[in-house]
């Protein structure tokens, strides 16, 4: 599946179960772990998981399974990996703790960071 495809179907999952703030940072350049992560914010630990859970059922229908599932249990941060598309599924309190929209900017010029949705 082509990594836009895939990408897509990450964020028309997110958006199924009303995810808040979903966005799409291009890592490409930055990191040889993807290409892009999708981080989005959940209103609780159970809209999380939720949110999470219909990542990977949405992937998975269209053929790709993730490498694996991380923080399932808790619910505060979970990740899915999938491997060209890593995605970050949060509570606002421990996203905005983390930042990642902040650790993964590229410099000027190089990816980019966009609001989806």
């Amino acid at each position: 599946m082509a990594e836009e495809s895939l990408q897509t179907t990450v964020v028309n999952a997110l958006d199924d179960l009303k995810a808040r703030d979903v966005v799409v940072i291009d890592v490409r350049g930055l990191t040889s772990i993807a290409d892009s992560m999708v981080i989005a914010s959940g209103t609780s630990d159970r809209h999380v998981r939720s949110l999470a859970q219909n990542v990977v059922e949405k992937c998975k229908e269209s053929g790709q399974r993730p490498l694996g599932v991380e923080g399932l249990k808790d619910g505060e941060w979970v990740l899915v990996d999938l491997q060209d598309v890593v995605v970050h599924v949060m509570l606002p309190r421990v996203r905005d703790f983390y930042n990642l929209e902040k650790l993964w900017a590229a410099p000027a010029g190089r990816g980019r960071a966009s609001a989806e949705g």
